[in-house]
């Protein structure tokens, strides 16, 4: 009973230390890992036996694995989600969207159910340990074998700290496979993680501070119209490269290439490096207008605190009427005060009396005929300059709208048989091939939608820069690259005047084309429409 008391106990704490923090690391093999923690803590345990100093060590390992468990755990979310790490520094915030957005895909009570389970398991991990490790520190040792114990941990110890320190010099965050010595290197990388974090925020803050365009006079002058900057949810590289998704998003932009074309609009396109992937739009928003590389939610905080322009605060100050049209706001936003929009419309602006589609709280064609009626009604003779977020596109990508006439369109209720047709969620989430299809057919309805808007306004068109905020999940879009298209469509004169954002002529860049880093656009916009631009191109 001693003997298999003390084998439950060591599995307990191997399967603690070979605990994976990543999609990829998940396999059987992983299970026959040796890690060489657990020499460590088992002889440690023994050569101090039922003392004192044993028992703060049973506290600190319980505290410390529990603490690495739930930062691993964090990690597979945030791979699976977000195809990268979870930073402590920057990313707490995270629990409140992801929980946000769970309510809204599975409802109230399945997400308390969730978040209880959570909580519940990370309390029994903390039990397991500290149980497991009582159980050999409770080991009956003879004084000499006890004694015996303390070169072999100091041994153990030491081959570890080496792999660690070698694992470390390689920079190893993230491993795909644990190895030697994984949970220890875990720990460490995260506190090199919060050094770096700090690091860079301190160098952020110092750009934020430096803005070439301060009292710069004649911005926007060449403008003589509306300017649309629509970011397209979940729009990413993978709509051109990905057959699952290129097959049917080409043939899209190829149809409203030719449509748009014969109404004489200009476009042309071109790829740009998201901050993130897979979720956090506001972040490629902000890198967007400000001009930084905003790719976390302390480096979006410090950039609205540092009073830099963006491009709406340029736009305001240069003549134009600025808004947002934020149809997946649904809580108070007060940052938006800090952004230089002089309108800010959430959902609860909209007048949307329609049902949702699940998370997101209503069709993007829904939103966009908002935009006319609420912000290009023709009340107001400035030129409008607008942040358009669309949504349809969203996880969980069920149901799927279809497109209406836009004369139909009233207070949304023409929408709700769409909204309650199909299976829900939770059974479109069980086959990972239904996901992406869905995806395929949101990511397409959302294009049609921004095309068929351009088009509904030929006659006298704004500037529409139409871009993705993000690639999908890694699962879902089948691609790695933190990179999204941009369109520019609209008169040719203005159109022209782009090309160091959008190079390509058309809708349909060559798959070739390099990406320019988002936080390039802000400065490229606004030197391209200066007095003083007469270069086309820039």
């Amino acid at each position: 009973m001693r003997v298999s008391a003390l084998l439950s106990a060591a599995l307990v704490l191997h399967l603690v230390l070979i605990q994976p923090n990543h999609p990829a690391a998940v396999s059987w093999q992983a299970l026959f890992l040796f890690p060489l923690e657990l020499p460590v803590i088992l002889f440690s345990l023994m050569a101090l036996g039922q003392t004192g100093v044993s028992r703060l060590l049973r506290v600190a390992l319980t505290l410390i694995l529990t603490v690495i468990v739930a930062l691993k755990s964090a990690d597979f979310v945030s791979f699976t989600a977000l195809s990268r790490g979870f930073n402590p520094v920057t990313d707490l915030s995270l629990i409140d969207a992801f929980t946000r957005l769970l309510t809204g895909s599975v409802g109230v009570p399945v997400t308390i159910l969730i978040g209880c389970a959570a909580l519940a398991l990370i309390i029994a991990v903390a039990w397991l340990i500290w149980w497991a490790t009582g159980m050999w520190a409770g080991l009956a040792l003879p004084r000499t074998a006890r004694f015996a114990a303390v070169p072999l941990a100091l041994i153990s110890a030491a081959i570890a700290t080496a792999e660690i320190g070698q694992a470390l010099n390689r920079w190893t965050l993230p491993a795909p496979v644990p190895g030697a010595a994984f949970t220890a290197r875990v720990g460490l990388e995260r506190i090199e993680m919060i050094r770096d974090t700090r690091a860079r925020l301190a160098a952020f803050d110092q750009a934020a501070a430096e803005d070439p365009f301060v009292d710069t006079t004649g911005l926007f002058d060449q403008i003589d119209r509306d300017v649309l900057i629509i970011f397209i949810e979940s729009y990413g590289r993978t709509s051109f490269d990905t057959p699952l998704y290129a097959e049917t998003h080409r043939a899209t932009l190829e149809a409203a290439e030719a449509r748009l074309s014969s109404l004489g609009l200009s476009m042309q396109s071109g790829f740009l490096t998201s901050p993130t992937q897979g979720g956090q739009s506001w972040l490629a928003h902000a890198t967007f207008a400000n001009g930084l590389w905003v790719d976390n939610q302390i480096s979006y905080a410090a950039a609205l605190a540092s009073g830099r322009n963006n491009l709406y605060h340029h736009a305001a100050a240069n003549g134009f009427r600025t808004a947002t049209l934020m149809p997946q706001i649904t809580l108070d936003w007060p940052e938006a005060d800090m952004m230089g929009f002089e309108d800010v419309l959430v959902a609860a602006d909209t007048g949307y009396a329609g049902l949702p589609f699940n998370w997101v709280t209503m069709p993007d064609q829904y939103t966009l005929a908002t935009l006319d009626r609420l912000l290009r009604d023709g009340s107001d003779p400035r030129r409008l300059f607008a942040q358009i977020a669309l949504v349809s596109s969203h996880a969980p990508w069920t149901p799927v709208p279809e497109l209406l006439p836009w004369n139909e369109i009233t207070d949304g209720s023409e929408f709700n048989d769409m909204a309650l047709a199909g299976d829900p969620p939770e059974v479109v989430w069980r086959d990972h091939d239904r996901v992406r299809d869905q995806y395929r057919l949101a990511v397409d309805y959302a294009l049609q939608v921004v095309f068929d808007y351009i088009a509904l306004h030929a006659e006298n068109p704004p500037l529409v820069i139409a871009l993705g905020d993000h690639q999908a999940a890694g699962f879902i879009g089948l691609d790695d690259r933190a990179e999204v298209p941009v369109h520019v469509i609209g008169p040719d004169a203005l159109v022209s005047r782009l090309t160091s954002l959008a190079p390509a002529p058309g809708l349909l860049p060559p798959s070739d084309s390099p990406a320019l880093g988002m936080e390039m656009a802000r400065d490229i916009v606004l030197h391209a429409f200066r007095s003083d631009a007469t270069e086309l191109g820039n």
